[in-house]
């Protein structure tokens, strides 16, 4: 099945990914975990960057989140990664991700790697 940007699903390890080059991404990773070169993979970590809005206790603005495709820990630095696997850098739906990408690192201090 394609989605939006007509990227085929996949599967990968039992896991089904978005594309074939973010399950390629997630493969390497696992690899950098097994070889003890990062730790903590996990993937869609939802980030909270705008707070739902009410007015009176009425819900007048939804939240907005970012979900990332991949977090770890990298263990040379103790580094958060936050990475995005990006098959496309162009459309409306490029220009949303900017936008969060910007508030990431405004409102959680992280930058996003895009891959």
């Amino acid at each position: 099945m394609a989605n939006k940007y007509h990227n085929k699903k996949v599967l990968a390890d039992g896991i089904k990914f978005d594309s074939a080059k973010e399950a390629r991404r997630y493969r390497e990773l696992k690899l950098l975990e097994d070889a003890g070169e990062i730790t903590d993979l996990r993937r869609q970590v939802r980030y909270e960057l705008i707070p739902a809005q009410r007015i009176d206790g009425k819900l007048v603005e939804r939240k907005v989140d970012y979900v990332a495709d991949f977090c770890y820990i990298r263990v040379k630095d103790l580094k958060l990664v936050v990475e995005d696997v990006k098959g496309y850098r162009d459309g409306g739906a490029y220009r949303v991700f900017v936008i969060k990408r910007k508030l990431m690192l405004s409102v959680w201090g992280i930058k996003i790697d895009e891959i």
